[in-house]
Order: C-alpha cells, then structure tokens, then sequence
C-alpha cells in the first residue's frame, strides 16, 4: 500500500502527555512535527529523545537529535495542523501566541479535556480555523521523555472539509480519527468518564488498580450520576463513548468488585501502568485540570439553578491538597464527597 500524501508539517502545541504522543506517532509515521513545549519536558525529550509505548505491546522511539522542539511557536512556521494540547488553564495564552506566529486560516485542533477549550481558542484567535477534538485514551509519562498509551479508543474531532486529507495519516499512525457532525454530545460523555480523573488522581493508585478498589467506583458513580442530573436538568444528552453507555455507568460502577471485574471486562482494559493525567500534575505541584472536569458540571448545574455538591466537593478536595498531599482511602474519600 502506497504511503499517504502528507498535506504538511504537524505542530504540537503543548508537549505533556497527550502532545509528546500524538506528535511522536505522527513523526515514527513519517510526518514532519515541531513540538512546543515547557522547558522541562524539553529538556527531557533533548537529552533521551522521545519513547512511546502502549498496551499493545507497541514500542517507538525517536533520538533526540530527530526533535524539532522550541518553548515557543517558531517564527515563520506554516504548519498544515496544529494540535493544541495544552492545559485547559493555558488555552488563551497559547492560542494567542499561535495567533501572532501563523497564517491566518491554519487548521488548529483541541486536543484538550473538558468542553469550552476551542472556543476560547477562537476568541484568543480569530483568525486560525479551530476544531474540538477529543482524546479517549489515557498516556502515562513513566520516565523522562517516555510516554505510554495505557487504554485505547479513537480519536475525534469535528467535522470539516479540511480534515480529510489527514484521515490516512492518523490510520497510518496508529491514531485514527473519525469526524463528528456535533462532537459536544461526545465531549460530553468524555467528560463523565473523565470524573473518574480525581478520584484516581487523590487515590494515589494507578488506573486499573484504583477501578478495582469499590469504594472509589462508588465515589465516581456519584460525581457521573450527579452529572448525569445536570445534563438532563439542561436537555443534554451525552453520548457513549465506551461499551456501557452513560445511565448506566453509575449502576456499574456501584457493583460488588467481582461482579464488576466480569461485567466491564472491557473497561477494564487497562494496563497496571496507567495513572490519570491529574495524578501527574498533583505530584509535580501543577495546577489541575479539576476546573475543566467538576468545574464543567458546577457550570452547567448554576444556569439551570440545581445543586451539584459531589462535585462541588471534589473541586475542593483537589485544591486542598498541596496544603496535606496525602492519598485518600476509599472510605475517606466517600466521607468526605458526602460531606460528613
């Protein structure tokens, strides 16, 4: 099969997690891409180069000297995609400084968490055409400059004509993509599962190990269900983006742990390496991304004037942790969730 046409360079805007994998698939792919990033993560990536892996049992790596990385959008770069992947906090000021370095008119899709990233986007950058998109997978830096894709899942992103030629350069790569007519209904239901993110994240534990654990999978069914009332409160219907569709995935969750280890088997598929990005940033002493996740649902619940005190609790619980960083068992996590 013949090589797909490349309709030009990739820039990652935003080299974390999800940025180092998605650019590293695309250049182990043959595709040319700069990556932008924290000097920190850039520091790393020039000394032991860029290693991706995945539960597959997929291995890349990509020496350092084979790196395009600047801490800022290269002057005179013309990127044909940029992929925004920077914290949801980071939004504007990356798409502001994008804004100023690019032609007018470049592709620049959100690869970020939450809801409301791409419109910031476009506010901070009237003249880049910027796409929502959605990750569902979860990556996992395991040591400096190695990346490893933990769960699975296709990537999304709204439709538009200038997407097509990039569909046989995402499949080449490993990534594909299917385009959404309304990708809000799936960031939706991203976000539900996406409230699984601090109870693993104030767990301490990795991904698969904290899923197993049922007092933590009671403490997500009540955040989801909670959300869940939100939504329909709003006339939303989140849309399923894994095997158990969203009503039903508090009543899961809630299952004694053998049963739930038969039933979502395919939830389930996640290696013992696999943590949330948030346990990442909760250890590193970064801001959370808690505003994009819980502060989603408290956004939606005050313009329908219904309460969402799960939720409200969760966003308080992250942001008091750098003051104690310590884990929370499974029962203090309830207690503290119910307020007691």
């Amino acid at each position: 099969m013949a090589a797909p046409v490349l309709p030009g360079p990739v820039l990652v805007m935003g080299a974390g997690s999800i940025g180092c994998y998605l650019g590293g698939c695309l250049q182990a792919a043959g595709v040319p891409v700069n990556f932008v990033g924290r000097p920190r993560v850039l520091g790393d990536l020039r000394q032991h180069g860029l290693t991706l892996t995945d539960l597959d049992g997929g291995r890349a790596v990509l020496p350092p000297q084979t790196l395009d990385l600047n801490e800022t959008p290269p002057a005179g770069a013309a990127p044909a995609l940029v992929l925004l992947c920077v914290k949801s906090s980071a939004t504007a000021e990356a798409a502001q400084a994008l804004d100023v370095a690019l032609p007018a008119g470049t592709l620049v899709v959100s690869m970020q968490n939450g809801l409301s990233n791409a419109e910031v986007a476009r506010a901070n950058a009237p003249g880049l055409r910027v796409l929502p998109g959605m990750v569902p997978f979860n990556v996992a830096e395991l040591a400096p400059g190695c990346f490893h894709r933990g769960t699975t899942g296709a990537l999304a992103v709204q439709d538009d004509p200038l997407l097509a030629g990039w569909l046989n350069v995402f499949a080449a790569a490993g990534l594909p993509l299917t385009r959404q007519e309304d990708l809000r209904p799936i960031q939706w239901g991203k976000l539900l599962l996406n409230l699984n993110n601090p109870v693993s994240a104030l767990s301490g534990l990795p991904l698969r190990a904290q899923l197993l654990e049922r007092d933590y999978r009671r403490c997500t069914a009540g955040l989801i269900e909670e959300a869940l009332a939100v939504l329909q409160a709003a006339g939303i219907k989140p849309a399923r983006v894994t095997a158990v569709g969203p009503q039903r995935l508090p009543g899961l969750l809630r299952l004694p742990t053998p049963i739930f280890r038969l039933l979502a088997a395919r939830m389930l598929r996640i290696d013992a390496q696999a943590r949330s990005s948030m346990a990442d940033d909760l250890a590193r002493g970064r801001q959370t991304e808690i505003d994009a996740l819980c502060g989603e649902v408290l956004r939606l619940a005050r313009t329908q004037r219904v309460a969402a005190p799960l939720n409200s609790r969760m966003v308080d619980l992250v942001q008091a942790w750098p003051s104690n960083p310590q884990p929370l068992s499974g029962p203090r996590m309830r207690a503290a969730l119910s307020g007691r």
